[in-house]
């Protein structure tokens, strides 16, 4: 594979040049590029084969510092809070276009990063150009409201304003589309923001530095820190003048930003994991499930967030549906991104790949049953990347593990129930509640069970798809607040009440003047 990179020190967006081995952006602040304090950098490495994909600056604690201030400054004297919904509405539709524009680089870019296939890369452009594009158009929309008083002499309105300085912390899986539902929402309603993808894959929000420039973003109100968490995730999270911090990632790192961002009392919203039931019953379509099963745990290698990692299917069928899953498992095709017949990519890093790997040890060793995949590929040329093959564990129980904790991983558990009640218990036996499906051909049955799983998306006869309009979130330990849809520009609104006395007199409370 040829590593490539497709920003560089001068020029366009646009340029697609071959400099692996060479330092390239990372710091942006007030509208320029800028180089990391100590002169520090980090390598990029695409996960399926270890070969550089660039050499990124590593910003510094100074300079997120820099990069708030810079958003401070921009959002309590510049330009863009004042600009009408309508304007800001416009850029966000330009900003959309140019993604389209130069959606081949993007894609390219996110692959490389990621190692996840090219046509999964270029999917996801499809969704943020979408994201960018439904917020530019309910721009507006949404002017406040106007209470009735009672009263003939007063008026009472409810209006929105942007909440300040946003912290946006965005992960590996997803590097791009998870940015998007931070920052189209953000920009949107008039914020500034500091943005800080994973070390690991920050290739495509450098490239989005330079496309809200050139859509008509004003300098500072699109910052950019590169670099790891340890470094400058604690300005971001503790700085007063950040007014909320915006994180999808692990619970951990959820419970450290929170602790941090208490001092200040900033406002946060988490989108934390999952850890997802798919339940299966004995009257669902055959063939859709079987084959949604697989998709629900094993796309993008299990990397995502609302991945069906847990099986729960009717005992009456157990045997029968896992045997077939199992068959059509072990069919899949593992490759790099630009390999046109792999079916899933790597796992992002060795540490990823190693702690899956613990993971399954682990669960075996509490008695769950390994029907395939569960290790490390040794030999040919997936032993080069951070290959983990698709794995299924059977026999699984609450209380284990591999039942309760996140693998990040393709790995699927499964589990059994006997009627619609212990399907309920089970699915919602989690500390986390991000997304489930329940797959039946009994409508009313459908309604009940969704009614009744704790989830934030639940799913019918169907998993992974979701639309910009739409929330996106999770109930107990999956996170706080919502992305996308509407509340998602409510995460970064403040609303204000202001009433309007017509005729103004002395309200005679303690006497006459």
């Amino acid at each position: 594979m040829t590593a490539a990179v497709h920003h560089v020190p001068e020029g366009d967006v646009r340029e697609d040049a071959t400099l692996a081995g060479r330092t390239i952006k990372g710091l942006y602040i007030d509208g320029a590029w800028q180089q990391a304090s100590d002169g520090g950098t980090t390598t990029v490495r695409c996960p399926a084969d270890g070969t550089e994909v660039a050499v990124v600056v590593s910003s510094t604690a100074e300079d997120a510092e820099r990069a708030i201030s810079s958003a401070r400054s921009a959002f309590d004297g510049g330009p863009w809070r004042r600009m009408t919904d309508l304007e800001r509405g416009a850029v966000m539709l330009r900003v959309a276009e140019l993604l389209e524009r130069d959606k081949a680089i993007y894609a390219r870019a996110e692959a490389l990063d990621t190692g996840k296939r090219l046509v999964e890369a270029e999917y996801d452009m499809d969704d943020i150009a979408a994201c960018f594009r439904y917020y530019g158009k309910i721009a507006g929309l949404d002017a406040g409201r106007v209470i009735d008083t009672g009263r003939p002499n007063a008026i009472s309105r409810v209006v929105y304003e942007p909440i300040g300085v946003c912290a946006l912390i965005a992960p590996w899986n997803y590097p791009l589309l998870q940015a998007a539902w931070k920052v189209a929402p953000a920009l949107v309603t008039g914020n500034s923001f500091v943005l800080k993808p994973s070390e690991l894959t920050p290739s495509t929000s450098i490239l989005l530095m330079e496309t809200l420039a050139e859509a008509g973003v004003p300098a500072g109100v699109a910052n950019l820190v590169t670099g790891t968490g340890s470094k400058v995730g604690g300005p971001l999270s503790a700085d007063p003048r950040v007014d909320l911090v915006s994180l999808t990632g692990s619970l951990r790192t959820g419970q450290t930003i929170m602790a941090a961002a208490a001092e200040t009392v900033k406002r946060v919203a988490f989108e934390l994991g999952g850890k997802n039931p798919n339940v299966i019953f004995a009257d669902a379509d055959w063939d859709a499930a079987v084959d949604n099963a697989l998709t629900a745990v094993f796309l993008h290698s299990g990397q995502v967030c609302s991945a069906g990692a847990r099986l729960v299917v009717e005992e009456t069928i157990a045997e029968r549906f896992v045997a077939e899953v199992v068959e059509r498992a072990q069919k899949i095709r593992m490759g790099g991104p630009f390999d046109a017949d792999a079916e899933t990519g790597p796992l992002i890093s060795a540490k990823q790949r190693d702690g899956v790997h613990a993971y399954v040890q682990a669960g075996i060793a509490e008695g769950a049953e390994l029907l395939c995949g569960g290790y490390i590929p040794e030999e040919g040329p997936l032993a080069n990347g951070f290959f983990y093959p698709p794995t299924v564990l059977a026999n699984c129980r609450s209380g284990m593990s591999v039942v309760q904790e996140e693998s990040f991983g393709p790995v699927l558990t499964v589990e059994t129930f006997r009627d619609e009640a212990e399907a309920i218990a089970i699915a919602n036996d989690t500390e986390f509640g991000l997304a489930g499906a329940v797959w039946t051909s009994d409508a009313s049955k459908a309604q009940r069970v969704a009614g009744a799983l704790r989830h934030g998306t639940v799913w019918i006869n169907d998993y992974h798809p979701y639309v910009p309009q739409a929330e996106w979130g999770g109930f107990g330990k999956s996170g706080i607040g919502r992305e996308l849809g509407r509340a998602g520009l409510d995460e970064y609104r403040e609303a204000k009440h202001i009433w309007q006395n017509l005729s103004p007199a002395p309200s005679g409370w303690f006497g006459a003047i």
